[in-house]
């Protein structure tokens, strides 16, 4: 069988084709290779450059990673957070003309990281309530797209940084089932999965010594289903409100929105008597801010990044004069009058305070962090200095401040397990329960 790539776009094959794929993954040379921390895997996994892409590269056998494949594709075409699917290669032979197994590519997740690299230094246990925030939101997601995991774990999960919080990927999607809905039995199977493997995983980590002490695994296991139940029931359950009291529907409503999510539909049903009015939401749509300041700047961002950028935007507005005083807050149309559009001063946002803060910060110094949650670092900072100092002292000094005493301690040397907690953690977070 001849040597094939099937590829999500038509300039990828041209790419791939100097990667080396009549040798096994394991004996790949290092001059293919891109030295970026990998998860544990059941299969081998490379991570090599294709032309200015870097790919993840997982050898399999040829039915399950051509359904990965596909499995992955629909993810992306509903939204979830998931690596990007390139392309899957089959029919590939060693030298001596004998099969090798096929391989799934995927694109880097720049920015990532799996989680075994973030205990690296002794993880504060605040920091991994956050990631169990993160893990959470990501199942609920693929819950209510119908997608059953069959093997949600730390893993099997990639997790970037989300202005204080975190985002989490999903990696793994071979033992996945795409469904037109899950049942609750479907659910409690993954969730529970999910418990005993991230017990598990804790557990290694404990035994390398690289767990803090207060951390109890089978605890943080449990953690997962309380966060998953009491999102999911905020997401789907019923409501009834007294007749007449429509703007307790909005109320839950705006609520969702602040979780992240958007209602695509309502069913609302006035019981017999008139007394009360039951509304069920349809919750299908996760990234309500990512859209809005998408939609308003053209910047595309992390959910909680976004979050973040959107209350500095409405700040921002608030001070123009060609923005009325009481206008709608951005993406809101609360049809009072200004002057200028949203999406105009939006731009003039972009241009004139987001890029200059963010070209202001030294290139070499950011390293690989993202424009938006550099953004969240320096106005977590202007807030840090204000409050020391006890009135506000504006943004460019913020910067100024940050590019001298703040980006030299991030790139100091990370201390031994044990010594130090989380050296990139900049200030005191609350803990999130």
């Amino acid at each position: 069988m001849a040597l094939q790539i099937s590829a999500t776009n038509p300039e990828h094959p041209a790419l791939l084709l100097e990667l080396p794929w009549n040798l096994p993954l394991e004996e790949w040379p290092e001059h293919h290779l891109v030295p970026l921390p990998r998860g544990i895997s059941r299969h081998v996994v490379r991570y090599a450059r294709a032309g200015d892409e870097v790919v993840a590269v997982k050898e399999l056998a040829e039915r399950p990673a051509v359904r990965e494949y596909g499995l992955l594709l629909g993810l992306d075409r509903l939204g979830i957070p998931a690596v990007d699917p390139l392309a899957v290669v089959t029919g590939r032979t060693d030298a001596a003309g004998e099969p090798l197994e096929s391989v799934l590519i995927t694109r880097h997740l720049g920015g990532s990281l799996p989680y075994r690299s973030m205990f690296e230094t002794t993880m504060r246990p605040a920091t991994m309530h956050r990631l169990m925030d993160a893990l959470a939101v990501l199942l609920v997601r693929l819950h209510l797209a119908g997608f059953a995991w069959g093997d949600c774990s730390l893993s099997n999960t990639l997790f970037r940084r989300d202005a204080g919080a975190y985002a989490a990927y999903l990696v793994d999607a071979e033992t996945g089932e795409l469904h037109p809905r899950l049942s609750t039995g479907q659910r409690e199977y993954d969730l529970d999965l999910a418990r005993v493997n991230i017990s598990g995983e804790l557990l290694d980590l404990e035994a390398a010594g690289a767990l803090h002490p207060s951390v109890d695994p089978i605890e943080f296991g449990q953690e997962i289903c309380a966060r998953y139940r009491g999102l999911w029931e905020e997401l789907t359950r019923t409501s009834v409100y007294p007749a007449g009291k429509y703007h307790y529907i909005d109320r839950r409503i705006r609520r969702l929105n602040d979780l992240g999510f958007d209602v695509a539909e309502m069913q609302i049903a006035s019981s017999s008597n008139g007394d009360t009015v039951t509304f069920v939401p349809k919750v299908v749509d996760a990234g309500h801010h990512q859209r809005q300041l998408l939609r308003l700047t053209g910047l595309d961002t992390e959910e909680n990044q976004a979050r973040r950028l959107l209350n500095d935007l409405e700040s921002w507005m608030a001070t123009q004069d060609d923005y009325a005083a009481g206008s709608a807050a951005p993406g809101r149309d609360a049809g009072r009058p200004h002057t200028a559009r949203p999406e105009v001063l939006a731009h003039r946002w972009v241009r004139d305070v987001f890029r200059p803060a963010v070209r202001a910060v030294p290139q070499d110094l950011r390293g690989s962090m993202e424009p938006a949650e550099l953004y969240h670092e320096l106005l977590e900072h202007r807030w840090f200095l204000s409050e020391r100092a006890q009135h506000d002292i504006g943004l460019d000094a913020a910067v100024k401040d940050y590019v001298t005493n703040i980006l030299p301690r991030a790139h100091a040397p990370i201390p031994a397990p044990g010594e130090a907690s989380e050296p990139t953690d900049r200030y005191p977070v609350p803990e999130q329960r």
